[in-house]
């Protein structure tokens, strides 16, 4: 008899010690019923009793895990970031029209000061062909 009860014994308390890592080393969202240090209280407290409960109510299957895609599989992802894409890309452009715009007025501002280069190739003040010319003709290189 003292050897049925010392046998009960050691596989109540490997029972124990089973059900206590079991209960620390799953994820908080496959703990049901009551949170992860409410089960650890539960299972240490009552040995056997806690164990039983931990696997008939508190452990969650291992199915009911959420499906994780990567983003380039997720739908949804991919059309808000085609969205955000377009935006910045026609904020872009419309910056960059804006910036035009500006440049465009300042090239036409009279009040410049500069005169406007004439389309024959003269120079403001001198004969055609001469003045800060280069060697090859080419206008405003440094020789």
């Amino acid at each position: 008899m003292a050897r049925l009860l010392l046998i009960l014994a050691l596989v109540a308390t490997a029972f124990w010690v089973y059900t206590i890592v079991d209960c620390a080393v799953q994820p908080a969202a496959r703990h049901r019923g009551v949170s992860k240090p409410a089960w650890m209280v539960i299972v240490i407290l009552l040995p056997v009793l806690g164990g039983v409960l931990w696997f008939l109510i508190g452990r969650g299957r291992a199915d009911r895990e959420v499906v994780r895609r990567a983003p380039d599989d997720d739908p949804e992802f991919l059309g808000g970031l085609s969205a955000r894409a377009r935006a910045d890309q026609d904020e872009r452009i419309r910056r960059l029209e804006e910036e035009l715009a500006q440049l465009d007025s300042e090239a036409d501002d009279p009040r410049d000061g500069r005169p406007a280069p004439k389309p024959d190739g003269d120079t403001p003040g001198g004969e055609p062909g001469k003045g800060d010319d280069d060697t090859r003709g080419q206008r405003g290189a440094v020789g």
